[in-house]
């Protein structure tokens, strides 16, 4: 098993992430997802490697901040602004699956963002459109690298077509299992743990649970990230912001988190390495706190297992709670047509 990287003596990466000259930062990347190919210099190349001597987030959860600041400072268009935010997604994306991270998980658009004006709300959601509907011209690539893609939200207070559009989405990869990619769209965690709240609730009314049945941990299973096989290790916010902006705050419980100050559109592949270094320098620290929560949930499983009638309603919930969103995609796809 990988041992975390020595908090002393030189790091593999430098102190502070250098200016990434490998590319023009002005030009456009490529309108893709799923990239093949990054060019990577010697120095990035070493650092990636002595990197992968330690242990590798296997969840990472970004906070896509700055796409407006970043406008405002090349003279940009908000709408522009949030293009290049999008198009910086597939190159780190890239980046991730080079270094070994196998799920990615992005706070594409709050709900909080429905209060800003008419037009940027507008541009936002066909900027989403776009985006749902190359991942479907994409359905090749994502086939091949095995990435299950979910869009984890609200998906009732977006327009029709979008919710179809998801749905679309989640479906023709919903088989995949080498990697993951949650997209949050509509997303707050208040409206993920109401959510959650209520599932519980109607199993409880309906008697498919007891009330004693509702723990922490059954929360966790009917919370929109049900399927992920753990919590994010590792969360960055880019644009200086130091705050969660209502983000994963159920499942961030022993998560790393790294600020920084680049905008999002900015963020290189140096960024996201000093992150992961200082994911090793804190790995000891975290794995103490998952090692007592996981004592937690071997007591609660051992007691599980000794009454065999809260395990089957258990059973039962889980398959509830999928049967919940399934239908939910088939209704939003059967409203399109």
């Amino acid at each position: 098993q990988s041992q975390p990287l020595p908090t002393a003596g030189p790091s593999p990466v430098p102190a502070e992430p250098p200016k990434d000259t490998s590319q023009d930062s002005a030009a456009i990347p490529e309108d893709e997802w799923i990239r093949t190919g990054a060019q990577y210099t010697a120095m990035q190349r070493l650092s990636m490697t002595m990197l992968g001597q330690g242990p590798l987030p296997n969840h990472l959860a970004i906070i896509m901040d700055g796409n407006r600041r970043f406008a405002r400072c090349h003279g940009l268009q908000k709408s522009q602004g949030h293009l290049r935010g999008f198009q910086k997604v597939g190159e780190v994306l890239e980046w991730c699956r080079d270094l070994g991270i196998n799920e990615v998980t992005v706070y594409a658009f709050s709900i909080e963002n429905f209060n800003r004006s008419a037009e940027e709300v507008a541009g936002l959601l066909q900027l989403a459109r776009q985006k749902f509907d190359r991942l479907l011209q994409e359905l090749d690539r994502l086939r091949a690298y095995g990435v299950c893609v979910r869009v984890l939200g609200n998906l009732q207070l977006l327009p029709a077509d979008l919710r179809a559009a998801a749905a679309r989405v989640m479906q023709a990869t919903s088989s995949h299992s080498k990697a993951r990619l949650n997209v949050c769209f509509a997303y707050t965690s208040r409206d993920d743990m109401a959510h959650a709240v209520s599932l519980a609730g109607q199993a409880v009314r309906s008697g498919l649970l007891l009330p004693d049945d509702v723990t922490p941990r059954l929360l966790d299973r009917c919370a929109r990230t049900y399927l992920s096989p753990g919590p994010p290790d590792l969360l960055i916010r880019t644009s200086g912001e130091t705050r969660l902006s209502d983000f994963l705050l159920w499942q961030t419980q022993f998560t790393c988190v790294h600020f920084v100050n680049a905008m999002w559109p900015d963020f290189s592949v140096w960024h996201l390495m000093w992150a992961v270094f200082n994911y090793q320098r804190n790995y000891a620290t975290m794995q103490s706190g998952l090692a007592a929560l996981a004592a937690e949930e071997a007591d609660d499983d051992d007691e599980t297992q000794s009454d065999p009638q809260r395990h089957q309603r258990l059973q039962a919930f889980d398959k509830f709670v999928h049967d919940q969103e399934d239908a939910e995609l088939r209704r939003y796809l059967a409203a399109e047509t």
